[in-house]
């Protein structure tokens, strides 16, 4: 492999120095409390309200176990009208409730839920809604709460992908009766695994605490059928180290999407999405929509591999798709989320990518063109 072809993966964790986390991590060594929310787990919590402006947020090891907990936490039945343009992680969040997924197709302009198709979809065993802000694009926020209140349904977001997202100055994680944030190490904030469910309603606090701690209760009750879902201390160093620095992060990822929207705008057959006006964005991926160009999108996509440059195709395929679903939900019409699953690739993103090395990426899309 020649210098200049050296590999570039779609994502890159981002990470204190080697110094600052281990300076951080010292005092673990003197107190030996590694898990069961430490001082670290709650330092974390408190910043991480302050920094997403909400008033009650709780830590747990990972965005699915956070997500699956919400679902429990609201005590929902019957179905869940849902997207099958995301990850895997939230239909299962679903499923594993013992809930029934009921799928929306999506706008072709931002690949979120489409807010217009919700009510349509609504039945007499309809208990939520649990939209997707995708890319960090911002769903419909207020029709959906405006469908929600109308028929008395819970909604709870997939905020995956939505760190720092800000609509009009207001945190994304106020929206809705929860949202569920992932701090995985490929997101634009991490704490190595881990997660976070904001809340509406601070009574729910005691409950997602015992949901996430085996469902215990006491020293000799378990009144819960909860799971082991804490944020470990070493975890929580991590995420402290890192929002020190996630708003240098995110500046970074900007000036590397404009890079991709100076050389990639105005070509035929690509097609960008940007945020919209009131928006304080993340730049958490950048998404680009190969229709009518020379290559298809599976063909650009190995064409960058070829040259040592690994994009996703996400997501693909749609969760409808999946060999888990497919028999259950065969003969479901979701066009627009098929066109999507079909035509996206995210480029690679993320803050030490170079604008060399996005330009290195970009000429090699634009010379098959």
């Amino acid at each position: 492999m020649l210098p200049e072809e050296k590999e570039i993966l779609v994502t890159r964790a981002s990470m204190p120095s080697y110094e600052e986390f281990i300076e951080e991590i010292k005092p673990i060594w003197e107190t030996a409390w590694m898990t069961n929310m430490g001082e670290f787990h709650d330092r974390l919590k408190e910043q991480l309200k302050e920094y997403l402006k909400v008033r009650n947020l709780l830590l747990f090891v990972n965005g699915h176990m956070a997500l699956e907990m919400a679902l429990q936490a609201m005590n929902l039945t019957g179905e869940v009208i849902t997207t099958p343009f995301s990850f895997a992680s939230t239909t299962h969040a679903i499923v594993r409730n013992n809930l029934t997924p009921v799928f929306c197709d999506i706008r072709e302009d931002d690949y979120t839920i489409d807010a217009d198709k919700i009510e349509e979809l609504i039945t007499e065993k309809t208990s939520a809604i649990l939209p997707v802000h995708v890319y960090g694009n911002v769903c419909d926020v207020d029709k959906i709460e405006r469908i929600a209140a109308k028929y008395n349904l819970k909604v709870i977001y997939d905020a995956a992908h939505a760190f720092g997202v800000e609509v009009n100055g207001r945190g994304i994680g106020t929206y809705g009766d929860a949202s569920m944030f992932s701090f995985h190490a490929t997101k634009v904030y991490n704490t190595i695994e881990g997660g976070a469910v904001a809340f509406h309603d601070p009574s729910l606090e005691i409950l997602f605490n015992y949901l996430k701690n085996f469902g215990i209760t006491g020293k000799e009750s378990v009144e819960y059928i909860g799971g082991n879902a804490k944020m470990n201390e070493f975890q929580a160093a991590m995420g402290i180290c890192n929002l020190r620095h996630v708003d240098d992060n995110i500046e970074k990822r900007r000036l590397v999407s404009e890079r991709y929207r100076e050389r990639l705008s105005g070509i035929p057959g690509i097609r960008l999405t940007g945020p919209k006006e009131g928006i304080r964005p993340n730049y958490a991926y950048f998404p680009v929509v190969f229709d009518g160009f020379p290559l298809t999108r599976n063909e650009v996509y190995d064409l960058l591999a070829s040259h040592h440059i690994f994009a996703r195709k996400y997501f693909y395929p749609l969760i409808t798709d999946f060999d888990c679903y497919r028999e259950r939900f065969k003969g479901v019409s979701l066009p627009k989320a098929k066109k999507a699953a079909d035509s996206v690739l995210t480029l690679p993103l993320y803050a030490e990518l170079s604008l060399d090395q996005v330009d290195r990426i970009c000429d090699i899309i634009i010379n098959a063109g």
